[in-house]
């Protein structure tokens, strides 16, 4: 709809090809310094910060011939699924009894062939903490060229500053809190968005940027998916400036409204 009406090839807000942010460039850049002296990773923040952005940047690092990422989210499961999942992502066809064996070979072969390794877990904070005293117990094994990264909601840091968990906690080697962002960096991440399809910054009129960003409240996730959504509601009415009114029919839909006002609106019914 969206791409008919304004006349483009590609939908903005609905790109695979999204581009960093500052604070998300800036933990980028430390990553890959880290993973050339056996690194040991937390990424925490809200639903919504830029988690899964910065996770997909770092996916893409794979696609270099001298680099080899292994990405999961799959973290509600025991230690040998989990070292299954490692495995498959690694091309590994082995005994489970020999999977620890086999993964650190082929990590060690990797490092022969001068590539730099970066495991991945996403939803870390779901993760059983002797599973992942486990992992890190392997990855201590693991060559020095390497990261273990892992993406969570901060809940994964207040149990890692549990003095139980003391002995995982230590080995951190970076952590970095992606916040909320500013309106002027939301507003730009429009603009962005709207000059690589190559629409006119004015497609949002004033009042409708503003009050996207008043509702997004710094959660780029919801800037995102409001920004797209007022966009179809704007086609749908066969106009090509976004305006105040487009936004308010997203905002009215129920899944925008917070938990105080839907229980208000179930007294009043």
């Amino acid at each position: 709809m969206i791409k008919a009406s304004f006349g483009i090839t590609k939908e903005p807000f609905n790109r695979n090809e999204l581009a960093l942010l500052p604070q998300q460039q800036k933990i980028l850049d430390v990553l890959k310094i880290h993973s050339q002296q056996g690194g040991f990773s937390v990424i925490i923040g809200q639903p919504g910060v830029g988690k899964s952005v910065l996770r997909e940047h770092l996916e893409q690092l794979g696609k270099a011939r001298d680099t080899v990422v292994v990405s999961f989210s799959q973290t509600l499961h025991t230690y040998v699924n989990i070292l299954k999942q490692l495995a498959e992502s690694l091309q590994i066809d082995a005994p489970t009894k020999q999977l620890e064996k086999e993964l650190i070979q082929v990590t060690f072969s990797h490092v022969r062939e001068h590539k730099t390794l970066y495991t991945v877990i996403d939803e870390a904070h779901l993760l059983d903490m002797t599973v992942l005293r486990k992992l890190r117990l392997l990855f201590d094994r693991f060559p020095r060229k390497n990261n273990l990264v892992l993406f969570g909601q901060p809940e994964l840091l207040y149990r890692l500053s549990m003095l139980a968990n003391a002995d995982i906690k230590s080995r951190i080697t970076f952590s970095q809190t992606l916040l909320p962002l500013n309106d002027v960096d939301l507003e730009h991440y429009i603009v962005k968005e709207l000059e690589a399809v190559r629409l006119g910054i004015n497609t949002f009129d004033a009042g409708a940027t503003e009050l996207i960003l008043r509702s997004a409240r710094g959660n780029l996730r919801l800037c995102r998916n409001l920004c797209y959504g007022s966009l179809v509601e704007a086609c749908r009415q066969n106009q090509r400036i976004v305006t105040i009114q487009h936004v308010n029919d997203v905002l009215v839909q129920p899944h925008w409204r917070s938990h105080e006002e839907l229980i208000k609106q179930q007294v009043v019914s």
